[in-house]
C-alpha cells in the first residue's frame, strides 16, 4: 500500500487520464478519444405543454437513435461580475450628464451589494462523445503496433497521423448524430476546439477558478 508520502509525491499529471489534446480531440492514455460540446439551455418551464411533449418526444427519438454511449455533464459555477462592472466604469467617462453618472454608480453598487450577498451561479451543459479504437498498443505511439514490420521514424508517424485523422472522421459521425439530435430537441451545440478543451479541464481541475459567462456565438 502506498504511503501519503508517496502519494503527494505524485506530480498532478499521474492523475489525470488525459495524453494529450489534438485538433481539438482529447486522447486518453488508453488510446480513447474524446470530443467535447458545449450545449445550449432550453426554458422548458415557460414552454406550453404541446411544446414540452415534443421537446420530450424528440429527446426520446434521440436517446434511442444513439448506438453509443455518451456523457451529459452540468457545471455550476460563481458567475465573475467584474467585467461588467468595469465595463460601466468606463462607460461613466462617457456620460456628459451628472445625473447619469450617478445613476450609474449607484446601479454599480447595487450590483456588487448583490453578488456579494448573493452566489449568482452560472450553467454549462457539455456532452463527451467518445470513441475507442479497436487495437490499441500502449507502447510507442498513440497507434503503433496497427502495422507489421520495422518503420523509420517518419514512416511511422505518417502512418500514425493517416490512422487518427481515420479515428478522427469516424469520432466526428457520432458528434455529428449527436448535434443533429440534440437541434431537433432545440439544443445548440458548439464542438470545443483545442484552446477551449485546455481551459475547460483547467477550469475543471481548478474549482476555485470564478466563471466568466458563455457566449455561445463564438464572439468576444
Amino acid at each position: 500500500m502506498a504511503t501519503n508520502t508517496e502519494i503527494n509525491s505524485k506530480p498532478t499529471q499521474d492523475f489525470v487520464p488525459i495524453k494529450e489534446v489534438r485538433d481539438g480531440i482529447v486522447i486518453l492514455k488508453d488510446g480513447s478519444m474524446r470530443a467535447v460540446l458545449l450545449a445550449s439551455s432550453i426554458n422548458f418551464a415557460l414552454k406550453s405543454q404541446e411544446e414540452q411533449q415534443s421537446v420530450l418526444y424528440q429527446f426520446q427519438n434521440f436517446l434511442n437513435s444513439v448506438n453509443f454511449s455518451i456523457q451529459i455533464f452540468v457545471q455550476s459555477r460563481r458567475l465573475d461580475i467584474s467585467p461588467y462592472i468595469n465595463l460601466l466604469d468606463d462607460r461613466i467617462k462617457f456620460q456628459s450628464s451628472e445625473l447619469m453618472k450617478v445613476q450609474t454608480r449607484e446601479y454599480m453598487d447595487f450590483i456588487r451589494n448583490l453578488t456579494e450577498s448573493v452566489n449568482i451561479m452560472t450553467k454549462s451543459f457539455f456532452v463527451v462523445v467518445p470513441f475507442a479504437p479497436t487495437i490499441i498498443n500502449q507502447k510507442g505511439g498513440m497507434f503503433s503496433g496497427l502495422f507489421g514490420g520495422k518503420k523509420d521514424k517518419k514512416e511511422a508517424d505518417n502512418e500514425e497521423f493517416l490512422q487518427f485523422e481515420e479515428y478522427k472522421s469516424q469520432l466526428q459521425q457520432r458528434v455529428d448524430v449527436v448535434e443533429q439530435g440534440l437541434a431537433r430537441c432545440g439544443v445548440r451545440v458548439a464542438e470545443l476546439g483545442t484552446e477551449e478543451i485546455i481551459e475547460f479541464f483547467y477550469k475543471l481541475f481548478n474549482p476555485g477558478t470564478v466563471e466568466k459567462p458563455i457566449n455561445m456565438s463564438g464572439q468576444e
